[in-house]
């Protein structure tokens, strides 16, 4: 059974609400014995993204026998990548795309790409504006994974049913909802590619 780590670099800026669901979902999916992983990567420089990554974690968590891995883009090592089921990404937008530091992050580790074929990848953005570029930043994300061999998916039909979950600013009730639909999405995905 791989090692279960939920990275924060600051617990500061965390809500005790989110960390405490997290934890007992991790704890409960250890007593069951989860045997899979999925890695949540993300770049923030608001915040906004991060927040978005732990609801998307507690999604993740929900569904027995996945383990979740929740790592700022800085933190992110190979073997994240190769021990990993699932990926599921997330950036600000910068100018329609992923940030510099995330696409930076994927063309380091290409060494990897040849282990990462049908893997379960996703997207998710955020961003300061309505029209700022959130389904053009998931696509980017997308279209590496894709490169890499991964099988891509969107947010499920009873979230949005788009590319990923995306939101304005900082994510609210709705987004919140929809970004743990995603996250338990992948992992149940992920769940039936494996087996």
């Amino acid at each position: 059974m791989p090692a279960v780590f939920v990275f924060y670099r600051n617990r500061t800026n965390c809500r005790d609400d989110i960390i405490d669901v997290i934890i007992g979902a991790i704890i409960n999916n250890l007593m069951k014995g989860g045997s899979m992983q999925v890695l949540i990567m993300y770049y923030t420089r608001t915040g906004n993204t991060k927040i978005l990554a732990e609801e998307i974690a507690i999604g993740v968590a929900e569904v027995q026998g996945v383990q979740c891995l929740v790592k700022p883009i800085s933190e992110v090592t190979q073997d994240d990548f190769r021990n990993s089921d699932g990926i599921i990404a997330g950036s600000p937008v910068y100018f329609g795309a992923m940030a510099a530091e995330m696409k930076d992050v994927f063309d380091k580790f290409v060494g990897v790409r040849k282990s990462m074929g049908n893997k379960i990848g996703a997207a998710f953005a955020t961003s300061g504006d309505l029209s700022g570029g959130k389904e053009t930043t998931m696509l980017s994300i997308l279209q590496t994974m894709l490169i890499y061999g991964m099988v891509v998916a969107g947010d499920p039909l009873d979230a949005t049913g788009h590319y990923g979950v995306a939101c304005v600013g900082t994510p609210d009730k709705k987004t919140a909802d929809n970004a743990r639909k995603l996250g338990k999405r992948v992992a149940l995905l992920a769940q039936k590619l494996k087996s």
